[in-house]
């Protein structure tokens, strides 16, 4: 069994962890730590038998997300204070949202970026906004800058001058050029509050943008723990609504994500064991080159099959965008790169 493998195994409980040897823990941690997944599994294996040394590493790893999702609820509660004076509210999006709502995903993930959901008419307001509280642009280049207010989904990334930490403000969840084009309005008009008070997507939005950033906008760069997360939350909120299948089925086809959230469902279930009901169980051809794709790693926890990554690469730029602004936009950025002696 391959490390990748073998983590996949331990994550989904079909391996037992006081089966692996030295070597086989090497390999296992390496990719957990490529794949942003260590942390998650230091939480999967808390019970479990252990050599000392790993059992030190994963009791940091879950000292350290207990330090992150701190910051990270504090970071949405700074943006709250910013915000809130303006009349502005937004809904926050991805790992902090997921620790808002004391999710089991949320369970030694680790959170980079505040990701915040912001109504279209308030964009311009939430920027002057944070601006005055202290977030800065990241990006100075003139393109660039055209680039996400023109094509994207959200803001250029914002960061504090004080704190060092970045904010992204989404108005919706894929690029305004993308051939798909969820309903925004309908993800903040039918948001839900955790008991903190914070605004977080509701059950069935929430697993449609998980699948959508990973299948739909992605090329399934750590792409594993994007799995996850979209394991753990349509099989918890499964176990809490019987009729959710039915009602994630009925909102992915409002949103045009359809097809994304039913290949989430369908890796989820051959890598995890996600159990699916009646009519999600097809197989797809498609989905072989999915995993392959998601399980391209070595034992150090390297990239393989670079010929594959790179046509990931081009499919998500090819979703992104029509031909011809797809070649204008990477001619210009081959361009700004590309420095003659």
């Amino acid at each position: 069994m391959s490390a990748v493998g073998a983590l996949v195994d331990l994550l989904a409980g079909r391996r037992d962890a006081a089966a692996l040897g030295p070597r086989d823990w090497d390999g296992v941690i390496s990719v957990a730590r490529a794949e942003a997944l260590l942390g998650t599994l230091a939480h999967r294996l808390n019970d479990a038998r252990l050599p000392a040394p790993v059992a030190l590493l994963f009791a940091d790893m879950r000292a350290a997300a207990t330090v992150a999702t701190r910051q990270a609820l504090w970071e949405a509660e700074m943006a709250r204070r910013a915000l809130a004076p303006h009349g502005i509210e937004f809904v926050l999006l991805k790992g902090t949202a997921y620790a808002a709502a004391n999710l089991p995903c949320a369970a030694g993930r680790q959170i980079g970026d505040l990701d915040i959901l912001v109504p279209w008419h308030d964009l311009a307001r939430a920027e002057n906004a944070l601006r005055v509280a202290g977030w800065e642009w990241v990006k100075e280049d003139a393109y660039d800058d055209a680039y996400y207010r023109d094509h994207m989904h959200e803001l250029p990334p914002l960061i504090h001058r004080e704190r060092d930490r970045m904010i992204d403000v989404h108005h919706t969840i894929l690029p305004r050029t993308h051939r798909i084009t969820p309903d925004a309005l309908a993800l903040v008009g039918d948001a839900v509050r955790t008991p903190d008070g914070l605004s977080i997507l509701c059950p069935t939005d929430m697993a449609c943008h998980c699948a959508a950033h990973m299948i739909a906008d992605g090329d399934l760069q750590g792409g594993l723990r994007n799995l996850w997360d979209f394991h753990r939350l349509v099989t918890d909120f499964a176990a809490a609504d019987r009729g959710f299948w039915g009602k994630l089925d009925e909102r992915a086809e409002m949103h045009g994500l359809e097809g994304s959230v039913h290949r989430a469902a369908r890796l989820a279930r051959d890598l995890y064991g996600t159990k699916l009901p009646s009519g999600w169980n097809r197989h797809r051809p498609r989905d072989e080159r999915y995993q392959r794709r998601l399980l391209a790693r070595d034992g150090w926890g390297g990239a393989t099959d670079p010929l594959l990554q790179q046509a990931f690469y081009i499919r998500s730029h090819w979703l992104r965008m029509p031909p011809l602004m797809l070649a204008r936009h990477l001619w210009t950025k081959w361009r700004k790169g590309h420095h003659p002696i």
